[in-house]
């Protein structure tokens, strides 16, 4: 019985230590200031076009929008020979291409083994040939070594002399 009293305690005592959520600390976010406003201008006309037309390119764009309806064409000359030109017209309903070719599509003709391979003869090899060195004997010189007299030690002429400490006179 007095194991139940005692864990009814600790019960009470915890529950009375428990806080919920209603008293937990409450943080906001923190509010950012942007200094960026959005500004939405209307659409401006404009008219472009360019074109290159070289050697080896015949490229050409041309665009113009009233600020609702964008038209233009392209054109590429494509590696088969012909010209691929597009027709365009965009608004808010959405895109339309009206794609056209011209000329007539030209591909190399398959020549089979239109060349000669190349051979190649052995290359011929002769032995290599190894000649051993001549053996060579060390030869060792033995030499005794030399020894020489010590360096006489210095000789002091002078002794030293010791001064007697000057008495300074008190005021």
């Amino acid at each position: 019985m007095k194991f139940f009293i005692l864990a009814a305690l600790f019960a009470v005592a915890a529950a009375d230590s428990y806080r919920s959520a209603e008293y937990a600390p409450k943080y906001e976010a923190p509010a950012y200031k942007s200094t960026y406003e959005a500004k939405y201008e209307t659409p401006q006309p404009y008219d472009f076009s360019w074109a290159v037309n070289d050697y080896y390119n015949d490229y050409s764009h041309s665009e113009r929008s009233d600020g609702k309806v964008t038209t233009g064409s392209y054109r590429v000359v494509l590696p088969d020979g012909r010209t691929q030109i597009v027709t365009y017209k965009a608004d808010s309903y959405g895109y339309v291409a009206d794609v056209k070719y011209t000329g007539e599509a030209k591909y190399p003709e398959y020549v089979a083994n239109n060349y000669k391979a190349t051979t190649y003869s052995a290359p011929a090899y002769t032995a290599p040939t190894y000649t051993a060195p001549a053996k060579k004997s060390p030869t060792y010189t033995v030499t005794a070594p030399t020894y020489s007299a010590p360096a006489p030690a210095p000789a002091y002429t002078t002794t030293p002399v010791y001064k007697a400490p000057v008495v300074q006179p008190q005021y």
